[in-house]
């Protein structure tokens, strides 16, 4: 069995959309595109190099897997492996692509997305996909986050906990503070929400 591990630029209030550039995503007229660059710096660099060399198998909805396949076939030097790496896309568009080694899940993506878990074979990881990212909490699929917490708030735009979020409690299991101030924060699934009173 193999884990789903989510990875994400997000702000204090959680917002996802459109990390690396003006015009990557400006759907609902957002227009902070590209809100990550003044505090990406080599701390977060070299974080970001560690986890793009563990071995693994991408899990990616439309949008970011189209932004993907016209940018990494041509820079594999910056991310070694992406290439021969599977690239599972979940979308009722798209069906074929030039990108080598891509998959595209069939049908009910719920029970697709089940049975890759279930498989042998490097954890899944997904970048961006943001609709994708809301089926995947509201059916308990998130084995990690793999967060990026960036020192800004921005008001509007897509969220990572959004309408998809289903109660569910987490475990820290690694963090740093860049000196720019991103908080690196990797959570585990950890079982039910439970209660008291501090009172």
């Amino acid at each position: 069995m193999r884990k789903i591990i989510v990875l994400e630029f997000i702000t204090l209030d959680g917002v996802m959309q459109a990390p690396g550039g003006p015009k990557e995503d400006t759907a609902g007229g957002f227009k902070y595109g590209g809100w990550t660059a003044p505090y990406f710096d080599d701390f977060a660099g070299k974080i970001m190099a560690e986890q793009m060399k563990q071995s693994f198998s991408l899990l990616l909805g439309r949008i970011t897997f189209e932004i993907f396949a016209s940018y990494w076939p041509k820079h594999e030097d910056i991310w070694s492996g992406i290439n021969n790496a599977t690239k599972y896309v979940a979308s009722k568009t798209l069906s074929s692509s030039d990108w080598q080694n891509c998959v595209f899940l069939k049908g009910d993506v719920v029970k697709e997305l089940k049975k890759l878990k279930n498989q042998d074979g490097p954890d899944l990881k997904v970048y961006g996909s943001g609709n994708l990212v809301q089926t995947l909490l509201k059916n308990d699929l998130v084995d990690e986050l793999w967060l990026k917490i960036f020192p800004i708030t921005l008001g509007k735009g897509k969220r990572l906990f959004d309408k998809g979020t289903i109660p569910a409690a987490f475990k820290l299991i690694e963090s740093k503070t860049s000196p720019s101030g991103v908080i690196i924060a990797s959570f585990k699934r950890a079982g039910k929400v439970k209660t008291g009173s501090v009172v």
